[in-house]
């Protein structure tokens, strides 16, 4: 069905350009595309396939793949091929390697059907079109540059360049490429190219996602560059779920826009957003999930939906118990966040010594200007209830997000443990 997909694809196409490398200088036309696919002999030798990496064999390698019939599961550069169990689910074509955010990474299997929704609905949604091709700077190999930029391009004619790099001189080279581009990115590198005044003005549509956009950043970048960059919401395990499609920058910075077309989100009992779609994934594999089945996927990021908008209010696993009260780390962050000397700000829980607290509140802070702990606990205690206000402090130069643009809290949660061990063992 893809493949089928992708040969309607490059007869309507033939002679256009579809892809274009710039570290190399290849280019080739959606034609020279297929005929570089067809080249390969078919593959029959295994079930599945591991492609790495973010250049033009990736994509290569997908198209043959799909052309024999084997499943694609493509990694990361650092990622190790998986010994998975050889008998897939029926009609799965797709694995996904889910980023370990909230725990071990597992795999989710897709069918050819689920794969298009997901290519269908974003192309509709964020109204992408190959006259404004996608500069790719994320990673292919991962869920959000797999489904924004190779299934566009290979279901939907949407032109692709590849850049040589995120540094803002290649970014900014990788622009010119192209009269008008689509730029999705991640928070940190729309951060950094901000900062290096990068940030190319060809740009037709600007996409953040796997992260939460801070609307600190959004209105700056609004305000010297005259770009709005959209928020993008969306999870391995469904594809896109929200995109915040507004012209002018947020107002509330839990805002992740309205749904996707074609996807339905509810909120379950529990808070947590609940996602119904054709592009939902099959199923966690080898060991399924009854939070991921029949078309919906019971997420756990906690949520609202207002007015046809949804706001995220932090995740279900990182809310704090602090003697049976439970807070948001999100809450403290957002108001800790106001503070004029605070640059950046990461809460999570820790487990306290006082069996009864259950949980002691650690904030980690990046600092724009000096300012003193006690200066800090003075202001959130003007603003929250004093169980909110942090016990524990820890100053950082910053906060530095992992591959995914995500900054991890299981991660600083786990540096800050170690810190503290090291402190107790000299003591």
């Amino acid at each position: 069905m893809l493949y089928d997909r992708w040969r309607q694809i490059e007869r309507e196409h033939r002679n256009e350009i579809a892809l274009l490398e710039l570290s190399s200088g290849r280019r080739w036309s959606f034609a020279q595309l297929a005929a570089a696919a067809e080249a390969a002999p078919a593959g029959h030798d295994s079930r599945m396939v591991f492609p790495q990496g973010s250049s033009a064999e990736l994509i290569l390698a997908v198209l043959r793949a799909w052309r024999s019939g084997q499943c694609v599961c493509p990694l990361e550069v650092d990622q190790q091929e998986r010994c998975l169990q050889p008998i897939l689910p029926g009609n799965c074509v797709h694995l996904k390697m889910t980023s370990a955010s909230t725990g071990a990474s597992r795999a989710i299997a897709f069918t050819a059907e689920q794969l298009a929704a997901d290519a269908e609905n974003i192309v509709m949604t964020m109204g992408l079109r190959p006259d404004s091709p996608n500069l790719a700077v994320v990673s292919l190999a991962h869920s959000y540059g797999f489904s924004n930029l190779i299934t566009p391009l290979l279901l939907h004619g949407i032109p692709l360049i590849l850049s040589e790099s995120t540094l803002p001189e290649s970014v900014r080279r990788a622009a010119k490429a192209a009269e008008h581009i689509t730029l999705p990115a991640v928070p940190a590198l729309w951060r950094t190219w901000h900062d290096a005044d990068a940030i190319p003005k060809n740009i037709t549509l600007a996409i953040s996602a796997g992260a939460p956009l801070p609307i600190e950043l959004e209105n700056e970048i609004f305000l010297s560059a005259g770009i709005k960059v959209h928020n993008f919401y969306g999870s391995s395990e469904c594809g896109g779920i929200a995109f915040d499609s507004s012209t002018v920058p947020r107002a509330d910075s839990a805002g992740a826009g309205a749904p996707m077309r074609n996807v339905s989100v509810t909120v379950a009992a529990d808070r947590c957003l609940q996602v119904r779609s054709a592009a939902v994934g099959e199923t966690y594999w080898p060991v399924a999930d009854e939070r991921l089945a029949n078309g919906c996927f019971h997420t756990s990021d906690l949520g609202e939906i207002s007015g046809g908008k949804i706001f995220l209010r932090g995740r279900l696993s990182d809310l704090i118990n602090v003697a049976g009260r439970k807070v948001s780390p999100e809450t403290i962050e957002r108001a800790l966040a106001t503070h004029p000397a605070v640059g950046e700000c990461l809460v999570f829980g820790v487990l306290s010594s006082a069996a009864e607290r259950g949980e002691d509140i650690v904030a980690c802070v990046v600092g724009a200007s000096p300012c003193t702990i006690d200066d800090l606990k003075r202001f959130l205690t003007a603003q929250l209830p004093s169980w909110q206000v942090p016990r524990e402090w820890w100053l950082v130069d910053s906060l530095a997000p992992n591959q995914r643009g995500k900054v991890s809290r299981a991660q600083w949660r786990a540096r800050f443990l170690a810190r503290m061990a090291r402190h107790d063992s000299r003591s």
